[in-house]
């Protein structure tokens, strides 16, 4: 290995071979753009529909069968029997009835469901449509 001090005539120092060279730094700021706009392009790519199942009818059922509260069915055809929800699937219920047999109920027979004591609008004016 030579030393600068034993370079041969004419030739450069080492010093001054290294002086015109630039230092090339990145511009951190369009590399994070550029992360930006890729995430952005995958993430529109990948948006996802909405749940078609939120859940919130099977948390429902589980909240009044734990608290045994004493619902009324409503059916298509304007029947109404009370009773307390015992368990669920996904096309029927059973309901539990004091002083009556339990029933197995289609849930598209189900017009809807509501607590005894809060009778829903729509009950009330079924009951005013009838007198």
């Amino acid at each position: 290995m030579m030393s600068i001090y034993h370079l041969p005539k004419g030739s450069k120092t080492v010093e001054s071979k290294f002086i015109n060279r630039k230092l090339i730094r990145p511009n951190l700021s369009e590399i994070k753009d550029k992360m930006n706009r890729d995430r952005d392009r995958d993430v529109d790519k990948r948006k996802m529909h909405p749940p078609t199942d939120t859940f919130a009818e099977n948390y429902y059922y589980l909240k009044q069968m734990n608290k045994k509260t004493p619902m009324a069915v409503v059916f298509t055809d304007g029947e109404v029997l009370e009773g307390t929800i015992e368990w669920y699937d996904r096309n029927c219920i059973k309901l539990n009835r004091d002083n009556a047999p339990n029933l197995l109920v289609y849930k598209s027979q189900i017009k809807y469901i509501h607590k005894v004591g809060e009778a829903p609008e729509a009950a009330e004016e079924e009951s005013k449509k009838r007198k």
